[in-house]
């Protein structure tokens, strides 16, 4: 019996200590005793403080996990009205009911006479989020939160409906996307403009969208005492280690030392290709000739080849993702009606995320897969720790879990990849678009500071900005002449501008730490390995340093440290 057909035991929900273990939310009448019985309950000592912390975290935990939910079945199912109905309701009614409860107890918890008393090295992590919390919390954001909220659905809901007729065809975006990667240049083109052509049609519906989401976010930030949104994100987020200047910094570095390294990627691919100029469609295809890569060609396939990959790795990272296919916590192929992008679910209380993504047949679609796949086995080595906030660090770390897979699974890619030719076009087009990422990043996260900066610009001078900020970072050796009517609105496939404005940046300085724990990796497999399993269960209960510190890395984005990894992967890639 081969790793991946052993059985597995799947998980139980902890025991429920404070709630009862029929408890189930139906309306927020359900719910109201338990806040009020947490804020009337007396403390007389530290053990009966922490207890009050674990119970309030048990009905945190119960509450999250079926927000969870809700939101999972709405983004396999756009289209589905009472779906989408179940979790506005949670959003709508029962959010604003309980964020003047928990300011109360938190309130409560840094007021007690106790809270001294705590250890020290269990909680300061935990206590300066409540702390950070007390000092942004406003009453008067509460609606506004929920409206926010409400408008960013829309944006899932607008992309979602897109889709494209291609040879009498109708598909998603993310499959003819696919078509990128065809040899034929024609086929790529009339993709390409295909997907542009769709894209613009909303355009406008997504520029109002923002503009109402802009307005909403920056009273949100003014009624807290900030100058702009993106402060207070900062401060809402827990970014406690790096300023916005620190940002600036390492958007800089990026373009001196990255963006000229794959500006002779790109002439390269030119002069590979054989073509006068670079195009858009240009840039996914195989320059050697080759037919795409298609790794698997079902859901169900590319879920048993990466559970393989995992085993392959470590017997316990391939349990993590045959715990979840025993439990049906997979929803993988693209198909119209749903949202687009993909994600990993924490669910604190089982314990057991969820993982959602659109995959066709594409190397893109692997990775996204040992991604999430890497969220998934944070998730699963973190479900133990006492509170549910511990589970929760900030991206930062989470996404180096995430990177960090994609890169140190890459040894065992011949599952999806018999053939070597295959294997090493699939390795160097990787390594590539790791490099690719930073100078991406760089744009979203230059353009957000900007948009929060100047709160007050019109849509034209936004669209102007775009084009700036993209010039600077993106493919210096791309021909755009007689496509300049999309480029302004390139922004508007990024999702995260729109349903998590600021978390970006992250994806960069973890995948410059993924490329460290990689590169301890490839010198010392079991160390490695062990060092980014103890990183991750440490959740956050540490600072993102300390999670840095005991994967064996740094967390630093000086030129200098950049410099020193993309030497690293451009000699992984000559030895390719």
């Amino acid at each position: 019996m081969s790793k991946t057909e052993a059985m597995i035991q799947v998980p139980e929900r902890k025991k429920r200590v404070y709630l009862s273990e029929d408890f189930k939310i139906d309306n927020w009448e359900t719910i109201q005793p338990y806040f009020e019985e947490l804020k009337s309950r007396p403390i007389h000592s530290v053990d009966e403080l922490e207890k009050w912390m674990k119970d309030r975290s048990e009905l945190e935990s119960v509450l999250s996990e079926d927000l969870g939910w809700r939101y999972i079945r709405m983004t396999c199912d756009t289209q589905n009205e009472d779906i989408t109905k179940a979790f506005q309701y949670f959003v709508s009614e029962i959010e604003p009911q309980i964020a003047p409860f928990d300011h109360e107890l938190n309130l409560k918890l840094m007021h007690s006479p106790y809270v001294s008393g705590l250890d020290k090295d269990k909680y300061r992590i935990y206590l300066r989020g409540v702390e950070r919390a007390l000092e942004i919390f406003r009453e008067e954001n509460i609606p506004l939160n929920t409206e926010i909220s409400t408008k960013q659905q829309q944006y899932a809901a607008i992309t979602g409906a897109m889709t494209v007729t291609l040879d009498g065809e109708e598909m998603t975006l993310q499959r003819a996307a696919d078509r990128l990667k065809r040899n034929e240049r024609e086929v790529r083109e009339e993709a390409w403009r295909a997907i542009q052509e769709r894209r613009i049609q909303d355009r406008q519906k997504l520029d109002d969208l923002f503009d109402e989401l802009l307005k909403l976010r920056t009273q949100l930030a003014k009624n807290a005492d900030f100058d702009n949104y993106r402060d207070y994100m900062f401060a809402a987020m827990g970014r406690f280690d790096y300023t916005p200047q620190d940002c600036f910094d390492f958007h800089q570095s990026i373009e001196e030392t990255i963006v000229p390294v794959l500006t002779g990627i790109d002439r390269e691919r030119k002069e590979m290709l054989g073509i006068a100029d670079l195009r858009p469609w240009d840039l996914d295809v195989d320059p050697s000739g080759k037919a795409p890569l298609e790794p698997f060609t079902s859901g169900e396939e590319l879920l048993e080849k990466t559970i393989q990959v995992f085993y392959n790795l470590d017997t316990y990272l391939g349990d993590c993702l045959a715990t979840m296919r025993e439990m049906g916590h997979l929803d993988l192929e693209s198909r119209k009606g749903k949202a687009p992008g993909g994600y990993n679910y924490p669910l604190d209380e089982i314990g057991v995320p969820f993982i959602f993504m659109n995959a066709t047949s594409s190397l893109r679609d692997v990775i996204t897969m040992l991604h999430e796949g890497g969220h998934a086995v944070h998730s699963f080595l973190t479900r133990d720790l006492t509170l549910g906030a511990f589970k929760h660090p900030p991206s930062e770390v989470a996404e180096l879990a995430s990177m960090s897979m994609e890169l140190i699974s890459m040894d065992y890619w011949d599952t999806f990849f018999s053939d070597e030719d295959e294997l090493r076009r699939a390795k160097r087009t990787h390594l590539e678009s790791v490099l690719e990422t930073f100078p991406w990043v760089a744009t979203v996260d230059k353009f957000q500071h900007w948009l929060y900066e100047n709160a007050e610009h019109t849509q034209e001078q936004r669209h102007q900005e775009w084009l700036n900020i993209f010039g600077r970072f993106n493919h210096q050796e791309v021909n755009w002449s007689g496509l300049e009517k999309y480029k302004p609105f390139i922004w508007q496939k990024q999702l995260h501008i729109y349903e998590v404005p600021f978390y970006y940046v992250e994806y960069a300085m973890a995948q410059l730490g993924a490329i460290a724990v990689w590169k301890n990796y490839k010198e010392n497999p079991s160390e490695g390995l062990a060092a980014y399993k103890r990183a991750l269960s440490l959740g956050y209960t540490v600072s993102i340093g300390e999670v840095y510190e005991a994967a064996g890395i740094k967390f630093d984005f000086s030129t200098d440290y950049i410099k020193s990894l993309v030497d690293f992967v451009k000699g992984e890639m000559a030895k390719i």
